[in-house]
């Protein structure tokens, strides 16, 4: 498996993971958004982030283009 396949397949887990625990517990979304990292959230929304991130740049690296 490529590492863009793993990578998104890694995110579409975390989502589903986040979404469960979304309907079960429920999550404010001002306290998502004003998340400071040193939390749950903040630690989701860093992972996923630099997740998207690496997976933005191989894109850019398959198709030979820059950000």
């Amino acid at each position: 498996m490529s590492e863009k396949k793993k990578l998104i397949h890694e995110m579409l887990a975390m989502q589903k993971e986040f979404i469960a625990k979304e309907k079960s517990a429920g999550i404010d979304l001002t306290e998502y958004y004003n998340s400071t990292g040193n939390d749950d959230l903040g630690s989701y929304q860093k992972t996923y982030s630099e997740m998207a991130n690496q997976l933005v740049d191989l894109a850019h690296a398959e198709k030979g283009s820059r950000r």
